[in-house]
């Protein structure tokens, strides 16, 4: 069984069990929280597909720690002018488990 959930703006698969990686979420490390926009809901070929969203669906999780992604470097250059710029950014993000899918 799987569910396609919207969590901070974006759309994921979650299954029972797996880890995602999703911006960073208020809340402490091992608290639960509760997401309920699931878009469409997969069990075993059965599919309800949400208008918007599928009614009494949600998603129960765990925080399991806040971290940082990897460095994106943005380099701009302008030829024959000496113009260069390099900037970086590391995006905030928190590790969540897929505890258990209420469909």
């Amino acid at each position: 069984m799987y569910v396609i959930v919207e969590i901070a703006g974006q759309q994921f698969k979650a299954e029972k069990g797996r880890k995602l990686y999703v911006h960073r979420l208020p809340g402490e490390e091992n608290s639960s929280v509760s997401f309920d926009k699931v878009l469409l809901a997969d069990n075993d070929g059965q599919v309800k597909v949400g208008a918007p969203v599928v009614e009494g669906a949600s998603v129960k999780c765990k925080i399991l720690k806040h971290l940082k992604d990897d460095k994106v470097l943005v380099f701009k250059k302008k030829r024959r002018t000496g113009y260069q710029k390099q900037n970086g950014h590391r995006q905030f993000l928190s590790q969540i488990l897929v505890e258990e899918i209420v469909a």
